[in-house]
C-alpha cells in the first residue's frame, strides 16, 4: 500500500490545528480504505458522529484510538504509523490558554487555537477596535462593560488573555492581519477620551508594521458592505480549510463549507473596497488622534 506523506505543520501551530490535520488524515485514510464512518466507530468501541468530530478536529484523541484506526486503514509500516501518532500525542497537549479555561466559553477555546495557528487573518469590525490591537486599557474598558468600578480579579485576567493572544503579531512567523474598521469605532469613546487617544496611536504605530493593514470604512458608506462583524481565518497548512467566526451573544458560527467562505469572502472584499486605502486611513487616524 502506498504511504500517505503527513503534511508539515507550521511552527506556529498549536493543538486546535494539529487536531484538524490529524483529522484530515484519518479521514483520507478511511476513504482511501473504504470504510464508513459507522465501521470504523465500531472498530474503536465508538459511533458514527465520534468518527465525525475525529475527523474534524473537534475533539481530543486517544492514543488508542489512533492506534486502532490506523491498524483498520490497513497502514501498518512504522514509518507511516509513528509520524501519525506523535501528530497525535502533539494535539493533545494543551495550548497556552488552557489556563484560563475557566474564563473561555469552549466555543471562544477553539477560535484562540484557531488564530494561533493562523497564518492570515481578516476581520470587519463594526463596534469595537479589533480584540489583537487593542491597548490594555481599551481592553479593561470593554471586558468590565465600560463601568471602572466593576474591574476586579475576573476582568484583569480577560485583559491578561487578550494581551497575551496579541503575541501572536510579534512572533517571527507572525500572522498577516487585514482589519476593517467602520469610522465609528474610531469616534466610539471607549474608555474615555485619553484611552481612545491613546488607542489611535497604537493603531499608527502598529499599522506601520508590513504584516498589519487597516482600512477604514467611512460613516457614508458605513453598514452597505456586510451586515455583521466576522474574522476570516487562513492557514498555511493545506490541510485545513479557511474559517469564518461569526460571533453572537451566546456563542459563535465556525463556517468552513465552500459556498460559505465564497459568500464571506465576497463580503471581505466589498468592505475593502467600500473602505478608504490603508494609507489614507493612516491619515484619517493621525487627523483624528489630533483632534481628540
Amino acid at each position: 500500500m502506498a504511504t500517505m506523506g503527513v503534511p508539515g505543520v507550521a511552527p506556529g501551530s498549536g493543538p486546535t490545528a494539529r487536531r484538524m490535520i490529524l483529522g484530515t488524515q484519518l479521514r483520507r485514510l478511511r476513504e482511501r480504505a473504504e470504510l464508513s464512518r459507522s465501521e470504523a466507530g465500531y472498530a474503536i468501541r465508538g459511533s458514527e458522529s465520534k468518527i465525525s468530530r475525529i475527523e474534524l478536529g473537534r475533539v481530543s484523541f486517544k492514543e488508542r484510538d489512533v492506534t486502532d484506526l490506523l491498524t483498520l486503514y490497513g497502514v501498518i509500516d512504522p514509518e507511516e504509523r509513528e509520524p501519525l501518532l506523535q501528530l497525535a500525542r502533539q494535539a493533545n497537549k494543551p495550548g497556552w490558554w488552557h489556563r484560563y479555561n475557566d474564563l473561555l466559553p469552549k466555543w471562544f477555546d477553539d477560535y484562540v487555537g484557531l488564530e494561533e495557528a493562523a497564518s492570515r487573518i481578516q476581520t470587519y469590525e463594526l463596534l469595537f477596535v479589533p480584540g489583537l490591537l487593542q491597548t490594555e486599557a481599551y481592553a479593561r474598558a470593554v471586558a468590565s462593560h465600560g463601568r471602572p468600578e466593576a474591574v476586579d480579579d475576573e476582568v484583569e485576567r480577560r485583559v491578561g488573555l487578550r494581551m497575551r493572544r496579541q503575541k501572536v503579531l510579534a512572533r517571527p512567523d507572525a500572522p498577516r492581519l487585514w482589519a476593517v474598521v467602520d469610522e465609528s469605532v474610531l469616534h466610539r469613546p471607549i474608555g474615555g477620551r485619553e484611552v481612545l487617544r491613546a488607542q489611535l496611536e497604537v493603531l499608527l504605530e502598529m499599522t506601520a508594521l508590513p504584516h498589519i493593514r487597516l482600512q477604514i470604512i467611512p460613516y457614508q458608506h458605513s453598514g452597505y458592505a456586510a451586515e455583521g462583524s466576522f474574522t476570516m481565518l487562513r492557514f498555511a497548512e493545506p490541510e485545513l480549510p479557511t474559517i469564518i467566526y461569526v460571533e453572537h451573544l451566546t456563542g459563535a458560527l465556525y463556517l468552513e463549507k465552500l459556498e460559505e467562505v465564497e459568500a464571506y469572502g465576497r463580503a471581505m472584499d466589498r468592505v475593502a473596497v467600500t473602505a478608504e486605502t490603508p494609507n489614507n486611513s493612516r491619515q484619517l487616524l493621525a487627523k483624528l488622534r489630533a483632534e481628540l
